[in-house]
């Protein structure tokens, strides 16, 4: 190796474990990284079994994912001091509202000190769909090589049968985005 690509290779080393310490001033959310905004979609081909999750939520009820089965399932990660979630909450429970009993929304808190301070700011946004409340992180694990536990938000949609059908790592683009991604879970999970 010439010490040109070296040297270049040694700054990547010493900076790569860097970038997973970044934050977003005045949050006080250290160690926060946002989603880069991909969108992937899954072929049915390509989708794993269905995911199990459940929960309690932040009002002190239960979830249960499994009752949801046969029809798609949007969950979105998120926690009231994430600037992306706060901004795309309303467009989220718009295509709730929209989309009706047709397709079932849930939400995953995962970095709020309390599910009352969840449950705050649902209220304060108009949420009427369930949150698990999760700040120890374990609801992630339902979603193994899914999503990154770091990437807040991310929304995932999930097929009539549970699978994974596509994700959305950072804040979601555009409702139609969302509606697009939600349909063509409901058409390819039949």
């Amino acid at each position: 190796m010439t010490p040109r690509p070296r040297r270049a290779a040694l700054a990547a080393a010493l900076l790569l474990p860097l970038a997973g310490c970044s934050s977003l001033a005045g949050t006080n959310d250290a160690g926060y990284v946002p989603g880069d905004g991909q969108v992937v979609e899954y072929e049915v081909g390509d989708r794993e079994g269905p995911i199990e999750l459940s929960g309690e939520t932040v009002d002190g009820g239960r979830y249960d994912l499994a009752e949801q089965r046969g029809k798609a399932v949007v969950v979105n990660v998120w926690w009231s001091g994430c600037g992306p979630c706060i901004k795309e909450m309303p467009m989220l429970t718009e295509a709730a509202d929209e989309l009706g009993d047709d397709v079932a929304f849930v939400g995953i808190n995962i970095r709020d000190n309390s599910a009352a301070d969840a449950q705050v700011f649902e209220d304060r946004l108009g949420v009427d769909y369930p949150s698990i409340y999760a700040p120890d992180g374990q609801a992630l694990l339902a979603f193994p090589g899914r999503t990154s536990p770091k990437a807040t938000p991310s929304t995932l949609v999930l097929d009539p049968e549970g699978r994974v059908a596509s994700v959305i790592s950072g804040e979601i683009p555009s409702k139609t985005t969302l509606l697009t991604l939600v349909e063509s879970a409901q058409e390819t999970g039949q």
